[in-house]
């Protein structure tokens, strides 16, 4: 099956998600530029049973707005009053970087205040896929936190 089509699968399965399905779609999709994903995209997040999925819906995580390579903001959330703010407390701000992380070269996302990497693939012009990588804080029980994009 093309990596492209599981990756909708997965995003849409109920259920708990094995990691080592969304490591093949995640390993297969091609890489991405980033001035190519400037810009503004609502997040979501693959039900592994991560404890990240449980902290950004306590924050109303939104998704990440790519103003340039040097201000990206990992963080957008709701406010108490449904407007949209970037949400500092956990890691700050970040900058856009081509990193290469599984053997191939693609944008990534490197927070400024801790050591936290948002490695992103493609999926189609409007839709990306992340894995967080970075020291212990990002790992639960061994695993990675798994994520997408869709532009807005």
């Amino acid at each position: 099956m093309i990596a492209k089509e599981r990756f909708y699968e997965l995003r849409n399965q109920q259920g708990l998600i094995n990691t080592e399905e969304l490591d093949e779609v995640f390993n297969a999709l091609e890489p991405v530029s980033c001035e190519s994903i400037l810009g503004k995209w609502k997040g979501g997040d693959f039900n592994t049973g991560h404890k990240g999925s449980a902290q950004l819906k306590e924050i109303k995580w939104y998704g990440k707005t790519f103003n340039s390579l040097k201000d990206a903001k990992p963080l957008i959330c709701y406010n108490e009053k449904g407007e949209l703010y970037s949400n500092q407390k956990w890691g700050g701000e970040a900058s856009l970087w081509m990193i290469e992380f599984r053997g191939k070269v693609s944008a990534t996302m490197v927070y400024d205040n801790q050591p936290v990497f948002d490695h992103l693939r493609k999926v189609n012009d409007y839709t990306l896929m992340g894995i967080m990588n970075g020291k212990d804080i990002v790992f639960d029980n061994g695993e990675h936190f798994y994520f997408f994009l869709e532009r807005v």
